[in-house]
Parts: C-alpha cells; sequence; structure tokens
C-alpha cells in the first residue's frame, strides 16, 4: 500500500499496519478439520493431557450456570510437546484425512464439527477405548475438553500411523469409522445413541442468524439461514483439465523476460495488487507497477503495455463511494483521461477490473455499453460488507480471457460491499462472462439480477468481474477444492491469465 510523489515513495499513508507471521514449511501441506467421505477409514483420539477426563471449566458446566473446580490439566510438558510434534510428523508425511482439536464442547462437539460442513454420511462413534484407559463415565467422555485431537486416517495407512504413534510413546485409540446415514451413532456399553447431524447444525447455528438479524436485516438472515446447507460448493471443470504446471508451460521460478507487458493500475488503498501482478507474472507476462500519480503526471502513457489490470481494495477509503473516487482521478485530470482513451482506442489491448477495479470500469463505462443500458454498482442486498468462498458458472462465451472456460464452475472468493449489478435491461444486451452458482442470498453475496458476477465489453476484450480469481490460482488458496481425487498445481483460473498472454503473442506476430 504505497503511494508515489514524484520520486518519493509514501508507504501505507496515514495508516498504522501491524503484521505477524509464523514461517511455515510448505502451506500445502495442511489438513481440512472436515471429515472425508471414505468408507475406509478410521477416526482416532490422540490424548495430549495425560489426565483423567474432568469437566470442570467446560462449555456443558457453563450451560447449567456451573464453572467447578475439578478441571483437567496437562500432566507432563514433555510428553506434550512429543504428542504435539508427532502429530506434526504425520501431517508433513500426508498420513491424514482430517484433524481437529478437542476444545470448547468436548468431543462430541469436534465429531459434529467434523461432519457440519461434510455434507454426506455420519459416523459409528464407540467408547471401547476410554473404557480401556479406565474412563466408563459417557458424560465426560463426550463432554471433557482435555487438550486432544482426533484424526481420520485412511485404513490402507493405518498401519504407518499407529507404527509411528506407538514408537513415540503417544496415548491414542479408535474411536469412531464412517457411516452413510446422517447421523453421529453412539455405542456406549449395551446402549446406543442418535445424534442428527443435520438438526443440530440448525442448533449451531441459529446464534449466528440472530446476530445477523441486526447486521443484515430479518430477510438476509434468514436467507442464509435457509439456504447456508442448500448451496454446497460443487466443481465442475473442463474435460482433460490435468491442473498442471507443466502442461501449461509454467514455471514457479520465471525470471526472464517475456516481452508480453502488462501493467497494475492502483490507487492509494487498493490491496490486491500483489497477488494479481503474481497471476499475471506466473501466466507469462512481464508486469509493471502503475500507480495514479504516474498517470496524472504523464510520466505514464501506457503505450509499450497490451494489457491493464484494475485491482482490488478500498481506493480512497470508499469516502465518496466503491471507486467513486479513484474514477474522478480519471475524469479530472487531463492527462489520466488522455492516456485512458487512448489505450482503449487501440485494438491490440485487454484490460481487467476486479472488485474495486471492476467497481471503476463500470463508473467510467470502460465496457462501452450504450447509456440506455449502462450497468450501475449498488450496495449488497444485506448493507453489508460480504466476504465468503463460494462457487461461479461460466457461461458460453467468447470473450480473450474466459472463452475456453466456458461450461466451467468452480470455487471463488468475493470481497465486496458494493457488489451488486443492476442491469437496466435485458440480460440478453450484456456480455456475462460469469455468474453466481445459485440466484438465492447468500450464494449470491450481493443480489446482482441474473446473479450476474462479470461482464465484458461486446468485442471481449475488455472485463469487469466482482469475485477475485487472482485469489484462487492455486488449491491451496481455496476454502474448499475437490482434492479427494484432483492432485493440481493451479486451478482453472490461471488459465485466463494465459489465455490473454496467448492473445497478445498472437496479435504481435
Amino acid at each position: 500500500m504505497t503511494q508515489k510523489y514524484g520520486d518519493d515513495k509514501v508507504y501505507a499513508p496515514g495508516t498504522v499496519i501491524i503484521s505477524a507471521a509464523g514461517e511455515v514449511s510448505d502451506i500445502r501441506k495442511t489438513v481440512s478439520p472436515v471429515a472425508v467421505n471414505k468408507k475406509n477409514s478410521t477416526f482416532y483420539y490422540i490424548d495430549f493431557s495425560g489426565d483423567s477426563l474432568r469437566l470442570g471449566g467446560s462449555a456443558l458446566a457453563q450451560t447449567m450456570g456451573k464453572i467447578g473446580y475439578d478441571v483437567p490439566v496437562v500432566k507432563d510438558a514433555a510428553k506434550f510437546k512429543t504428542a504435539f510434534d508427532t502429530v506434526q510428523r504425520l501431517v508433513k508425511l500426508r498420513k491424514l484425512l482430517a484433524i481437529h482439536d478437542v476444545s470448547a464442547g468436548g468431543l462430541v462437539t469436534t465429531l459434529l464439527e467434523m461432519t457440519f460442513a461434510n455434507t454426506n454420511g455420519g459416523l459409528k462413534f464407540y467408547t471401547d477405548g476410554f473404557k480401556m484407559y479406565g474412563e466408563n463415565d459417557l458424560v465426560k467422555i463426550l463432554f471433557a475438553e482435555n487438550p486432544a485431537v482426533v484424526i481420520q486416517v485412511d485404513d490402507a495407512k493405518k498401519e504407518s500411523v499407529e507404527e509411528i504413534l506407538d514408537k513415540a510413546e503417544v496415548k491414542y485409540f479408535p474411536i469412531a469409522c464412517p457411516a452413510d446415514e446422517r447421523v453421529i451413532m453412539v455405542t456406549h456399553d449395551d446402549s446406543e445413541h442418535l445424534i442428527g447431524i443435520d438438526f443440530l447444525r440448525d442448533v449451531w447455528f441459529r446464534p449466528s442468524y440472530l446476530l445477523d438479524t441486526l447486521q443484515s436485516g430479518e430477510e438476509c438472515a434468514r436467507l442464509r439461514f435457509d439456504n447456508y446447507s442448500r448451496q454446497p460448493l460443487r466443481y465442475t471443470l473442463p474435460v482433460g483439465f490435468d491442473g498442471s504446471l507443466a502442461s501449461r508451460g509454467l514455471d514457479l521460478k520465471r525470471r526472464g523476460k517475456s516481452g508480453v507487458r502488462a501493467a497494475i493500475i492502483r490507487e492509494k488503498g487498493v490491496n490486491g495488487d500483489r497477488e494479481m501482478a503474481y497471476s499475471l507474472h506466473l501466466a507469462g507476462f512481464d508486469v509493471k507497477d502503475v500507480h495514479m500519480t504516474d498517470l496524472m503526471s504523464g510520466r505514464e502513457t501506457l503505450e509499450d503495455v497490451n494489457m491493464i489490470v484494475f485491482c482490488g481494495g478500498f481506493s480512497n477509503s470508499d469516502v465518496l463511494g466503491s471507486a467513486k473516487g479513484w474514477a474522478g482521478g480519471f475524469l479530472w485530470n487531463e492527462n489520466a483521461r488522455r492516456t485512458l482513451d487512448n489505450y482503449y482506442k487501440r485494438n491490440d489491448t485487454l484490460s481487467l477490473g476486479v472488485c474495486n477495479g471492476c467497481q471503476l470500469m463500470i463508473e467510467l463505462n470502460l465496457l462501452g455499453y450504450g447509456d440506455k443500458i449502462k450497468p450501475v454498482m449498488e450496495h449488497n442486498i444485506s448493507h453489508k460488507f460480504e466476504s465468503e468462498f463460494l462457487t461461479v458458472n461460466v457461461p458460453q462465451n467468447d470473450t480473450v480471457m474466459f472463452g475456453s472456460l466456458s461450461g466451467v464452475r468452480t470455487g471463488i472468493w468475493v470481497a465486496h460491499g458494493e457488489g451488486r449489478f443492476n442491469l437496466p435491461s435485458k440480460l440478453d444486451d450484456y456480455n456475462i462472462i460469469a455468474r453466481y452458482s445459485y440466484s438465492a442470498y447468500p450464494g449470491n453475496p450481493n443480489g446482482s439480477k441474473g446473479a450476474v458476477a462479470g461482464l465484458a465489453s461486446a468485442d471481449g476484450r475488455h472485463v469487469a468481474m466482482m469475485p477475485h480469481l487472482e485469489r484462487a490460482i492455486f488449491p491451496w488458496q481455496c476454502a474448499w477444492y475437490p482434492r479427494s481425487h484432483r492432485n493440481d498445481d493451479v486451478t482453472v483460473w490461471i488459465d485466463a491469465f494465459i489465455n490473454a498472454r496467448k492473445w497478445i503473442e498472437n496479435i504481435k506476430k
């Protein structure tokens, strides 16, 4: 977040930014807390405390108006460290399908949370392992909050996982296996108890719904509550899409020049420039940073670039409305206006606006729609900022960037407050390149007519879209990706940038 004044660069003007980071060896070596639909798998309880199960200080106690005095402790810090390090080793070796800590609410809450976001199947839970260590109180088994984790292991890897745990002398035992029914079946001694997952998920979600009514109003809060389990993330990827870097000729370590130039256009407050620049770079562009002050002063003319991208963020802190101040920088500065006009008069150029950049392109009508059908961006119907991971459909289209993605349904991030496309004419009058997969809120996060998420110019060279494709070019960036049957290096979104580079290469021949 920088601004240029002549040769001087001011970092984050008027803003104090405090950041902290923790180093990891490989961001891709992560494990989801969501149970995987795999029949031949086993759930294990791994103890970190070395203490007997105790209910003092638990969520259960608090729901009964108590606190309790008999609280669980960590008996041996060295064994705690060993257990933690051993689990980390299992993660690093990719031995685990899922992992979830036992924390507030105890083991039953852990198992429910592992199945809430998995819309198919349930669990068969048995208490034999606890009884083996002398614990037969079902209430303590289900609700004690002793430090522990639950892991899910593919049965094909059970032997190696148990060998690693045994060698480290970590206390563990199996507690569950997948079930076809949407319940958690608790088997204890000679009794069985059925816990309805979907029913309790509604109970779990209800406090969020009640808070949401105060923020979004009753209508949107009710839609979110009604639809959260009816709008699953589903993917439809192109036939033959292998998701590999090699097949696309991409190099994560590329340092040389390609000769295909793109520019990131920024205003103060824009914050999506780094990931956008990297997406372009990975796709084969030589990318340069252009701030509005460069355009206003005449230092930058865009004559040497064939693609410009207006990035997401909050230009001018949205004080005048989203992208209104940014648009004013073009409208009321002769140098910036002339440079932009000259760029769009050329027939060898492409442009992309994402989020705040989309709002800018719509405000300036850079897609070239006539006055009678010109789109307008308005506030989300929830009247609040929406940030979530959802899916979009790419309809049949012949645009430069998204033509090859026709028919795709895939995940993407949204993060905006004014993302609703107000389209004054019929939908057929617009070149639509993306629609949210669901017409109702929150799958359609802003209430756009026709669930429209992005538009293109009539010639397919210029695109304005609200979702952030640059924040979902790698599977590990996605909140969910079909990893159970895919091992992709990149997502289909990188192809949009590759398509742009190839188009420019062809037109320059």
